[in-house]
C-alpha cells in the first residue's frame, strides 16, 4: 500500500511538495519555496506539512528554489535524511539555496530596519546561509536511467526532463518482486529541440499514477529555434546606431541559453564579435556548473564542446561578480551586450543597467522571459513611458524587443506528445503546478488521451494505492 499527499503546487503553481508515505516510511518528492506576498508565502511556508525530523527523505526532480527552496528550512528544524537527485542538479543546488538564504536575511533584516514598528514586529530569516550550508551534504547525486532503491523495496529512476540542467523525471516504484504502484512524477517538463539540454524522455515508461506539471498545458510557444536569428538581428541593428543590448535574464537556463546561442553564433560567423558581458554572481557560478556537466548536453552541444572545449564563451564573454567592474559597465559608450538578473528586474544588478540604459533610445531592453503582473519587467513590456528604479522616474526611450521562445516548460504540444501515448494505460492522473485554467487544461488532455481518473487534487488530500 501506498500513500501519496498533495500539499505545494496543489492547485497553485509553487512551492511545489508531495508525500510519498511507502513501507512505514514518508518522502517528500520536492521541497519547494512557496513564491508570492510576503505574509501569504511566509504562512505557507512555515507551514510544513509533516515534523521535518519525521521525514526519511527527498525526491528531487530539479534545482529550481519553488521544487527546492525549504530544504534548508528542513534542515533548521532536524531534517537529516537523504536527497536524492542528479549530480548536476546537487551542485546547482549549492548555489541557488546559499543565494535563496542570503535572500531571506537581507529580506528579514530589511524588514526589522525599516519597516517593523516596535521589536514586537521583527521577524527572523525563513532560514540562513549556515543551515543552506548544512544541507549540502545530505544530498546524493545519482546516474540518469540507473534505478536507486531508497526504502525496502522501492526504488526510483531518473529520467530526463529537459527542463533545466539536472532535472529528472521520477520513475518509483514501489512493490519490489512482488509489484505494486509505478507512479510517475515529472516535476517541471521542458519541451522538444531547446539548446544545450537533451528533449525529455520519450516515450515514457508504463506508469499506473501519473503526477503532472500543468503550468502551459494551454498554450503554445513560439519555435525556440528562431530566437538564435532573432538574438543576431536585434544585436545588429543596435550596434548599427551605436546602442548597447540589455538582456534581463533568470540565472539558470536562460542566462546560459543565451550565451551559448552568442557563442555559437560568432563561432558560425552569424555575428561579428562584440564586448558580451554576464553581470551576476549567481549567473556565473551557475555557469559553471553547467560546464561542468557536459554529459547533460544534447548531440549539437556535444559536437560544439569538443571542438571549442567550451560552449559558454571562453574568451569571448566576460562573467563579472566584482561590483567594481559592474559600476564601470554604466559609463562604457561603445555597442556591447549585458546580460543581468533578475529575470523579473525586481532586483539585482539589472536594476542599475536599466537605470542607466532606458533612456537612451540607441538602446535596446530585450525581454526573454515571463513578466509576472506588478514587476517592473511586466511595465517594461507593456512599453509604460515613466518607469520607478530605485525610488526616481525613468522616461523609457530605448527600444524593447520581446523574445517569447525561451521558455523551458513544456506547452499544449509537447504534452500530447509525451503524455498522451500512455494515459489510457493509468490508473489515476493528477494534474499539479498549475493555474486553474492550466490544470484543467491538463485534465481534459488527459481524459481526451483514454485516461479514466483524471483529477485535480486540492492541498491535504491523500489518494492510496
Amino acid at each position: 500500500m501506498a500513500e501519496l499527499e498533495f500539499f505545494g503546487a496543489a492547485e497553485t503553481v509553487t512551492g511545489s511538495m508531495h508525500l510519498l508515505r511507502v513501507k512505514g516510511k514518508t518522502f517528500a518528492l520536492d521541497c519547494g519555496l512557496f513564491q508570492g506576498r510576503r505574509d501569504w508565502s511566509r504562512e505557507m511556508n512555515t507551514a510544513l506539512p509533516i515534523p521535518p525530523k519525521d521525514l526519511d527523505g527527498i525526491l528531487l526532480s530539479h534545482a529550481h528554489i519553488d521544487h527546492s527552496g525549504r530544504i534548508p528550512l528542513l534542515v533548521s528544524k532536524g531534517f537529516r535524511g537523504p536527497v536524492y537527485c542528479t549530480a548536476a542538479t546537487a551542485d546547482l543546488c549549492k548555489f541557488l539555496l546559499a543565494d535563496s538564504a542570503h535572500i531571506q536575511e537581507e529580506d528579514a533584516r530589511y524588514w526589522n530596519e525599516k519597516r517593523a514598528r516596535s521589536r514586537a514586529e521583527h521577524i527572523e530569516p525563513l532560514y540562513t546561509l549556515d543551515d543552506a550550508r548544512a544541507s549540502e551534504p545530505l544530498f546524493r547525486g545519482v546516474e540518469y536511467n540507473e534505478p536507486i532503491d531508497f526504502a525496502d523495496g522501492c526504488r526510483v529512476t531518473f529520467l530526463e526532463a529537459g527542463h533545466i540542467l539536472g532535472s529528472a523525471m521520477l520513475l518509483i516504484e514501489t512493490g519490489g518482486f512482488w509489484g505494486g504502484a509505478r507512479i510517475l512524477y515529472t516535476g517541471d517538463l521542458g519541451r522538444f529541440e531547446m539548446p544545450i539540454l537533451r528533449d525529455p524522455a520519450n516515450p515514457l515508461p508504463a506508469a499506473d499514477v501519473l503526477i503532472t506539471e500543468s503550468t502551459y498545458a494551454h498554450r503554445r510557444h513560439e519555435n525556440p529555434g528562431q530566437m538564435q536569428a532573432d538574438l543576431v538581428r536585434i544585436i545588429n541593428k543596435t550596434r548599427q546606431r551605436g546602442g548597447k543590448v540589455i538582456i534581463p535574464a533568470f540565472s539558470v537556463g536562460r542566462t546560459q541559453n543565451i550565451v551559448y546561442y552568442l557563442t555559437l553564433a560568432i563561432a558560425q560567423g552569424l555575428l561579428d564579435p562584440l564586448p558580451i558581458y554576464v553581470d551576476s554572481p549567481l549567473s556565473t557560478n551557475a555557469t559553471g556548473v553547467f560546464a561542468g556537466h557536459p554529459e547533460c548536453y544534447d548531440a549539437e552541444a556535444q559536437d560544439f564542446w569538443r571542438s571549442e572545449g567550451d560552449i559558454f564563451g571562453d574568451g569571448i564573454v566576460t562573467y563579472v561578480s566584482d561590483v567594481s567592474m559592474s559600476k564601470s559597465l554604466h559609463g562604457r559608450p561603445d555597442p556591447c551586450v549585458i546580460i543581468s538578473a533578475s529575470g523579473m528586474c525586481e532586483a539585482g544588478r539589472i536594476l542599475h543597467h536599466l537605470k542607466n540604459n532606458i533612456g537612451n533610445e540607441r538602446n535596446t531592453v530585450v525581454i526573454v522571459g515571463y513578466q509576472a503582473q506588478h514587476t517592473l519587467g511586466r511595465r517594461i513590456v507593456e512599453r509604460v513611458e515613466e518607469l520607478r528604479i530605485f525610488g526616481r522616474t525613468y522616461k523609457l526611450l530605448a527600444e524593447v524587443q520581446i523574445l517569447n521562445g525561451f521558455s523551458a516548460h513544456a506547452d499544449m504540444d509537447d504534452f500530447q506528445r509525451i503524455l498522451a501515448p500512455g494515459a489510457a494505460k493509468l490508473d489515476t492522473a493528477f494534474a499539479v503546478h498549475g493555474e486553474t485554467t492550466q490544470l484543467h487544461a491538463m485534465q481534459s488532455l488527459l481524459a481526451s488521451a483514454g485516461c479514466r481518473n483524471a483529477r485535480i487534487p486540492a492541498p491535504g488530500q491523500a489518494f492510496s494505492f
